[in-house]
Order: C-alpha cells, then sequence, then structure tokens
C-alpha cells in the first residue's frame, strides 16, 4: 500500500455551526465513498477553513462520523484578496494500492470553480 492525499472542498452557503458540520459531513462522506475508502486506512486529515469562518471547527464533523480515532488538525486558509468565501478544504491522508491517478478529488457547491480541473 501506498501512501496518498485526496483533496477536497465545499463552498458554505453561511458560517452557522449546524451548516458547517452538516457540509463538512457531506464533503468528507461523498469523498471516502467516491475512493472506497474505510476507516482503517486512513492516516489522517487536515482542515482548512477561510477566515470568515469563525462558528465551529471542522473536524467536528469527523467525530460526528465516528472517525475520532483518526488524527484530525484545523487550520485557517491565508487571507487573500479575493479569495473564494466561506469554504472548508480537506486533505485526506490514506493508505491505498489506488495509484495517484485513480483518487478521486472532491470539490462541492460553489467550491467546484477552485479546481473544475479536477473536481466531480
Amino acid at each position: 500500500m501506498a501512501l496518498r492525499a485526496i483533496r477536497g472542498a465545499i463552498q458554505l452557503d453561511v458560517d452557522e455551526r449546524e451548516h458547517l458540520v452538516k457540509s463538512t459531513a457531506e464533503l468528507l462522506t461523498k469523498t471516502l465513498h467516491a475512493n472506497e475508502i474505510e476507516n482503517g486506512q486512513l492516516v489522517s486529515i487536515l482542515f482548512t477553513s477561510t477566515p470568515d469562518i469563525t462558528s465551529e471547527f471542522p473536524a467536528v464533523a469527523a467525530r460526528e462520523l465516528d472517525l475520532g480515532d483518526v488524527p484530525l488538525m484545523c487550520f485557517v486558509e491565508m487571507d487573500v484578496i479575493g479569495a473564494m468565501q466561506r469554504v472548508i478544504r480537506i486533505l485526506i491522508m490514506v493508505e491505498s494500492d489506488k495509484a495517484r491517478s485513480e483518487i478521486q478529488h472532491v470539490y462541492l457547491r460553489g467550491a467546484k470553480a477552485l479546481r473544475q480541473d479536477i473536481a466531480q
């Protein structure tokens, strides 16, 4: 097995705790499903959020999906002028037999515009 990195992002409609947790859970679930990843393959998950998101840590969604035994870290994205607002990004590190070219990166809602070259 090789160590693989899976990217993803979702744009929130509003910065409200319930919406953030539900949206982050949707992103995680769809990304793990698209790549046929099981809990035992997870090495770690990194979350970033744009500076305008303050209602909750995105990692809470992972804990609510029973991923609490996976190392989780949250960071704030750089505050770049003109950058898309209300975005949660993920970087999931997994052990997988898949080739790098087989990895499915998942970008949802407005975040699809961030990586049109690889968005589902």
